[in-house]
């Protein structure tokens, strides 16, 4: 998200966490968040290997609710991370070689975990991966699911049988172009999942 007025029609939607990226590498790095009136959505800031410092000073000036850590952050990281009052969320990059026991260690420091598809960047790569070894995850921790999440993955979401499955990151699939979220598509697509 990254346009005023784009964010604010986001912001009328039925959902519950808008992400923000804080990653000069990345196509959708913001500067600036406006405020929208729907208060109950959870800011939530995205990172990559970045200092504590700089994440402490963005949560505070663009009022995060929680931190999404995005690089090859320790569970040491996670944990002064969440000594700052904010929701962790930890991604996990999951190809078909995937360790789900990685993720035991951060346990304990963060509210979730995103599994998100291992591809050339570090999110917004636009596939999927193969959802059936999330199976292999028993973890204690609500995971979202990421990674290619479009208009077409409707009905293998609605089989997917997971009760950690928390949330859905739906992001470069409902894009016009990067940072720029396709209104009529996200309304579709909320409404056929919950139907």
């Amino acid at each position: 998200m990254k346009t005023p007025s784009n964010i604010n029609e986001v912001a009328n939607l039925p959902i519950d966490y808008m992400g923000f990226i804080f990653y000069e590498k990345s196509k959708r790095n913001i500067t600036e968040i406006v405020q929208t009136q729907n208060h109950k959505i959870q800011r939530v800031g995205v990172f990559v290997n970045e200092k504590i410092e700089v994440i402490k000073e963005k949560i505070i000036h663009h009022q995060l609710d929680v931190v999404q850590l995005h690089g090859d952050e320790t569970p040491e990281f996670c944990k002064e991370v969440k000594a700052l009052y904010v929701e962790v969320i930890k991604v996990f990059s999951v190809d078909d070689e995937f360790d789900f026991k990685i993720t035991t260690k951060y346990t304990r420091n963060c509210d979730f975990f995103l599994f998100d598809t291992k591809g050339k960047e570090r999110g917004g790569n636009g596939i999927t991966f193969n959802w059936e070894i999330l199976q292999k995850y028993d973890g204690l921790r609500p995971f979202i699911l990421s990674g290619g999440i479009g208009p077409q993955s409707i009905e293998s979401i609605k089989i997917l049988n997971h009760d950690k499955l928390f949330a859905l990151d739906l992001n470069s699939k409902f894009e016009d172009q990067p940072a720029l979220k396709n209104i009529e598509k996200l309304k579709t697509f909320i409404n056929d999942l919950r139907h």
